[in-house]
């Protein structure tokens, strides 16, 4: 017998969906379906157990990495020393994005993140572009910042014993000599291992590393502001507004990551508090000291300087001080910083990853948890392939197009809240995006923008990546979706 469609299904149950393909491809989750999900997934359900702290440090652990370490070196010869008022830009233009995730992450507790959110407002098929853009950007990112905690322990160990590890263990096939990057895989190995010995553990081992971190860059700051000259902001200007405007979306992504606390909604002990505090606390404080380092930095060596690859903040140290012991202190702290970024990024995959096997648009595998309430096969799984290519793969403009999924998924978030505002303005929300449309309608052309300066490779990359997510889905999600008709759906894993 046919469903009354005037009768409202119970939360948490499949509907059915009718069978015209377009109406297939728009189906969308409620917002309180998507709320009743958590903590009752039919493979078992994650536990809560984190509160605003341990929020707030995944949020800066995810974003307080390689960018601050390396791209600093990159945008100084863009901007000279205004390259803190172009870090100032890129923090305003992120935060256009992390307001909108902020009001959403406290509506919807899911762990599918920016997935979930377009689930509730455009639908399932922009969903799944959204989840699989979400799995390059993530799984790609992962293993490239693998590749370059590779390179800074071998930097680590020329600075402290004058050698170095063989080309063959620290390159991919075919790349100056390479083998394998032995050291990329160890790190994402290891990030495994911690994220299998428990969420707390995991949540708080990223706690340390992260006070390690902000303790090197505050080192840093200390140090190199003994040698801060007046001269060296002079111009301040020397590449007029467009090196500014240049540097600034070179430095766009080194904010990229705050996200990563809104896959952490179903494992927080308040979410509709919590993450939204946790993602604007985040902000500012990676935000402040991106600007506190970058302004001792170009003022306590000139900037052109920087158009020399080792002018990065170890060498700067060196310089200051007269001697290498800071920077091999510095190396070390980088070290751990950059191994907090793949834990804590490894782990928002496997929480995206999660939301989607739910709903039943990938296996059933990556939504079934232990009695700890760990997505054990996920983690291992997503770790083994995450680790084999950053072991054996040169990423070139795979990694390049992470950039572009980042962004197409924060538009998409934007999008979310201008939809959820008009069709939904009964939905509590714990904080609201300040002055919408209009902040919302700035996030969406800020990531388009920036979206449309990237290089026609990194374009095809994206457009090749999208074409196979889409044959994913209509050969496997399509019909196998939690939200397809009882005649339509196909068995489960």
């Amino acid at each position: 017998m046919d469903r009354d469609p005037a009768v409202a299904p119970a939360p948490g149950t499949p509907r059915p969906a009718p069978g015209g393909l377009a109406a297939r491809l728009t189906r969308r989750k409620p917002v309180e379906e998507l709320v009743d999900e958590t903590g009752h997934g039919e493979g078992g359900s994650l536990r809560r157990s984190m509160g605003l702290a341990q929020l707030t440090m995944i949020s800066i652990g995810a974003t307080l990495g390689t960018g601050i370490f390396v791209v600093l070196g990159e945008a100084v010869p863009l901007a000279g020393p205004a390259v803190v008022l172009a870090f100032v830009v890129a923090g305003v233009t992120a935060l256009l994005s992390a307001l909108a995730y902020a009001e959403l992450a406290g509506m919807i507790p899911a762990s599918g993140s920016a997935y979930s959110y377009a689930y509730a407002t455009m639908g399932e098929l922009v969903a799944w572009v959204c989840g699989w853009c979400l799995m390059l950007t993530y799984g790609v990112s992962v293993a490239a910042v693998a590749v370059g905690w590779g390179e800074y322990i071998d930097e680590l160990l020329r600075l402290t014993t004058g050698t170095a590890l063989p080309a063959a263990l620290t390159q991919p096939p075919g790349a100056d000599g390479g083998l394998v990057n032995l050291p990329a895989a160890v790190v994402v190995v290891l990030a495994m291992a911690a994220l299998l010995g428990g969420v707390r553990e995991s949540a708080a081992l990223n706690t340390v590393m992260v006070a390690v971190k902000i303790g090197v860059l505050v080192m840093f700051v200390a140090i190199a502001a003994t040698a801060v000259r007046d001269g060296n902001f002079t111009p301040f200007l020397p590449l007029g507004t467009a090196g500014v405007s240049a540097a600034g979306a070179t430095l766009f992504f080194s904010y990229i990551g705050f996200d990563a606390a809104s896959t952490a909604g179903e494992e927080a002990r308040d979410p509709q508090r919590d993450l939204p505090r946790a993602i604007l606390l985040s902000m500012v404080v990676v935000t402040a000291l991106y600007c506190l380092v970058a302004f001792v930095a170009v003022g306590a060596l000139p900037w052109t300087e920087f158009a020399d690859s080792e002018a990065t903040l170890a060498h700067i140290l060196t310089v200051v001080t007269g001697t290498p012991v800071w920077s091999v202190v510095f190396a070390a702290g980088a070290v751990v910083a950059i191994a907090s970024v793949v834990l804590v990024v490894l782990y928002g995959q496997t929480r995206i990853l999660f939301a989607m096997s739910r709903d039943g648009l990938i296996p059933r595998v990556f939504s079934r948890v232990d009695r700890r309430g760990i997505p054990r096969a996920n983690t291992v799984i997503l770790t083994a392939a995450v680790a084999l290519l950053a072991a054996l793969v040169p990423l070139g403009h795979l990694a390049d197009a992470t950039s572009i999924g980042t962004l197409f998924a924060f538009a998409l978030v934007n999008v979310a809240v201008l939809v959820l505002r008009r069709t939904r303005p009964d939905l509590r929300r714990r904080f609201r995006v300040p002055l919408s449309p209009v902040t919302p309608l700035l996030g969406v052309a800020s990531c388009g923008y920036l979206m449309l300066s990237m290089g026609a490779a990194t374009w095809i990359t994206f457009a090749v990546w999208l074409a196979v997510g889409l044959a994913v889905y209509l050969g496997y999600g399509l019909r196998r979706s939690r939200l397809a008709a009882p005649a339509e759906r196909a068995p489960t894993d």
